[in-house]
């Protein structure tokens, strides 16, 4: 199996479904909203882990509802989450409105992904050929 390390953004996405999406200033009635775990990161990592992959998700996810689903949907997929770090505060969401046309426009709060700066030390146990640590 191909082992992969996906480092990138987990989203929760909020997702309005218009008939049109309302100009600067209008308000339009939805006919349906959905919550998705998506995010650029996740869904390569789910992608490649469904199509045989052995991936491992790296990144952060906040410490709120949208934190455990997300964690939960990519476990559910078959990644490991093991390098997804939960932070304080909230996950990062993307709101989006999708009108009948298939037009789609999209805000992204970054939320726990934007508190990703580094990648954390790996545990004693981990190693590879260019590790300084001798192999367990």
């Amino acid at each position: 199996m191909t082992a992969i390390a996906v480092l990138g953004s987990t989203n929760m996405d909020l997702v309005a479904y218009v008939p049109k999406a309302p100009n600067p200033g209008e308000t339009v009635t939805g006919r349906e909203f959905r919550t998705v775990p998506g995010g650029k990161g996740a869904n390569q990592a789910v992608a490649a882990a469904r199509l045989g992959g052995e991936v491992t998700m790296i990144g952060a996810v906040g410490a709120d509802e949208f934190g455990v689903r997300l964690r939960a949907a990519l476990s559910g997929a078959g990644v490991e989450t093991s390098a997804l770090r939960t932070v304080e505060g909230a996950s990062g969401t993307a709101h989006i409105t999708v009108d009948d046309e298939g037009a789609n426009s999209i805000i992204v709060i970054p939320g726990a992904n934007g508190r990703v700066t580094g990648l954390e030390p790996p545990p004693p146990t981990c190693w590879s050929p260019t590790s300084t640590r001798p192999p367990p």
